[in-house]
């Protein structure tokens, strides 16, 4: 059974919406755990504060079946479907790992390469999941944030 891990995020009504995913996420995935939250700058556009968490599961569902259940929770959330990328949102779900899975297909790259890349990711997901291997990479979760360059993109951990 692989264990999934997934990056939660939103600019607008931010508490709300990742109330309202955290709530779809134990629903959709008994026995989900989350990291904290965290707050950081917009990344790739100006606008409000996003504020991010990780989460992980392990399921029998396939890639596309996970998928199809975080597009629903982002569109609860209200997300439209084809919502810009870079610009604000209510929710946005990223799957980062989906077990050792290493894929490029439609709906998602695996691992995410954003992953090694954005502190709202990594930095979460170290919190979650430290000793969580990286297939790519070669090194754990915790290593990676280790070496990130976290004073060059802050995260701010929210109480």
């Amino acid at each position: 059974m692989p264990a999934v891990y997934v990056a939660a995020g939103s600019n607008v009504e931010a508490e709300r919406h990742l109330a309202q995913a955290a709530a779809g996420l134990a629903a959709a995935f008994p026995g989900v755990r989350f990291s904290p939250w965290y707050r950081n700058r917009a990344v790739g556009f100006e606008g409000d504060d996003f504020i991010n968490f990780a989460a992980g599961f392990d399921t029998t569902l396939s890639l596309p079946e996970v998928l199809e259940r975080l597009h629903a929770i982002e569109r609860a959330c209200g997300r439209p479907p084809g919502a810009p990328r870079w610009a604000p949102r209510t929710m946005d779900l990223d799957i980062l790992l989906y077990g050792d899975c290493v894929c490029t297909g439609p709906g998602a790259t695996l691992p995410r390469p954003d992953l090694l890349k954005r502190a709202y990711m990594l930095g979460p997901l170290a919190a979650l999941a430290p000793q969580l291997w990286h297939p790519t990479a070669r090194a754990t979760i915790g290593e990676l944030w280790s070496r990130f360059d976290q004073q060059a993109h802050p995260l701010e951990r929210l109480p």
